[in-house]
């Protein structure tokens, strides 16, 4: 996944190609992981496990940024009982649902109802 990441543009200069530093949960915690990530030069901050929660990583789901958007989104999503669950079998009629659920999200943004 990592080498999939495209340019990142915006700033003057060379477009960075790789992420600085990588949080992930305690499913990544193992030496293989880190070891990949070090080879990268990527600072990986990885929940280790069978350790009590609340190392910290979790405030950076709501974060600025890429991750945060991702997290904030799908918890939006999740208010939604139908896109919680998948009761749909048909992909047109869960996408249906899908569209349905972004347009009220960007309704209520836009009405200062989220954030």
């Amino acid at each position: 996944m990592l080498e999939a990441i495209p340019p990142i543009g915006g700033k003057v200069g060379r477009p960075a190609r790789r992420p600085e530093e990588v949080f992930a949960d305690r499913a990544y915690d193992s030496d293989p992981h880190r070891e990949q990530l070090a080879q990268r030069g990527i600072d990986a901050a990885i929940a280790e496990r069978n350790s009590e929660h609340g190392g910290g990583l979790g405030i950076f789901r709501w974060a600025v940024g890429p991750s945060g958007v991702v997290e904030r989104t799908i918890s939006w999503l999740h208010q939604f009982p139908r896109l919680r669950i998948r009761y749909e079998s048909r992909a047109d009629v869960h996408l249906a649902f899908m569209t349905l659920a972004c347009i009220v999200i960007r309704h209520r943004y836009l009405n200062g109802a989220l954030c």
